[in-house]
């Protein structure tokens, strides 16, 4: 079962993509994944978060409260405005831009952690960022999306707040409350919980792309090179403030990671419960699960080659 498990992480934006691909061909078939069970996916994947989490995660926060604040601020301020700014050079439509808006101010991806581990990132940066953000966005990311798409859609801050506390923050909290009396194996911490959340995603990679498949493909090319633009420019701007700010090629890394990787899964379930009448404000999130994952991977790569050269 371990072994399954190390493969279905390691092969994760492989997964994800083939995912994508069926649902967006027989989107009858992977239909029956239903756009409702976004959010209990979401909870299942914020649960084993609270789960892996531990007291020296946060201890960085006073410990290096410099390096978390920029990682931090970079996120939320980087990924926001780059949204807003493609949703107009683009022209998308609103309930596109929404979605784009809405992915730009999610947090961090868990993903982000395993690639800054892949990259040869600051680790305990990468989860230090990843948790506080996480446990501020049910204040920030209403406020931003409220601030940035309040002109395209009504934006319910307080019913968007009690959302992601519910999907985000409760799930979190009960992880952290059954590892308290729950001792997990390194194998079931390492590996299982990786796998599990793989699947979640990918299931609601499904729901999303099977359920706007038709749309999909009528506007497929432009939405896909606009989450691909806000992904890899997520990547750069986060890389160059660092080395603005004169950090370590580690710090680096790790600020690039958070930056660039979002909890697209978190935009999927906020355009699904506050933008029903949008049904496109759920594909942006779709598409940049799929993508980032697979950006992830291959700057993973290029950044631990570059490393070895010079060293």
């Amino acid at each position: 079962m371990y072994k399954i498990c190390t493969w279905i992480s390691r092969w994760m934006a492989v997964i994800v993509l083939l995912m994508a691909a069926a649902a967006l061909l027989w989107p009858q078939v992977i239909g029956v994944i239903k756009t409702s069970w976004i959010s209990w996916l979401l909870g299942l994947i914020m649960f084993g978060m609270g789960l892996t989490l531990k007291l020296e995660d946060f201890r960085i926060v006073f410990s290096r409260p410099k390096d978390v604040i920029v990682g931090f601020l970079a996120q939320f301020i980087i990924m926001p405005i780059l949204a807003w700014l493609l949703t107009k050079v683009f022209s998308l439509p609103a309930e596109l831009a929404v979605g784009v808006i809405l992915v730009g101010c999610c947090p961090g991806g868990t993903a982000s952690n395993v690639i800054t581990y892949l990259a040869g990132g600051d680790l305990a940066l990468s989860v230090g960022i990843t948790s506080v953000s996480t446990l501020l966005a049910p204040l920030v990311t209403p406020l931003l999306t409220w601030l940035l798409a309040g002109t395209l859609v009504d934006v319910n801050v307080w019913q968007m707040f009690m959302s992601i506390v519910q999907v985000i923050i409760l799930p979190i909290g009960l992880g952290l409350l059954v590892k308290k009396f729950v001792k997990l194996s390194d194998n079931v911490m390492n590996k299982v919980l990786p796998a599990f959340s793989t699947i979640a995603i990918t299931l609601i990679v499904g729901a999303v792309v099977s359920a706007n498949a038709e749309k999909l493909l009528t506007c497929g090319l432009l939405i896909i090179a606009v989450v691909i633009l806000h992904n890899l420019l997520g990547f750069l701007f986060g890389f160059l403030l660092s080395k603005i700010l004169h950090l370590s090629r580690k710090k680096s890394t790790a600020i690039s990671v958070e930056v660039g990787m979002q909890n697209s899964g978190l935009a999927c379930s906020l355009a699904q419960q506050h933008f029903q009448s949008m049904a496109l404000a759920t594909v942006p999130g779709a598409i940049f699960s799929v993508w980032h994952n697979i950006a992830g991977a291959l700057l993973a790569r290029l950044v631990r080659s570059w490393n070895e050269k010079e060293e």
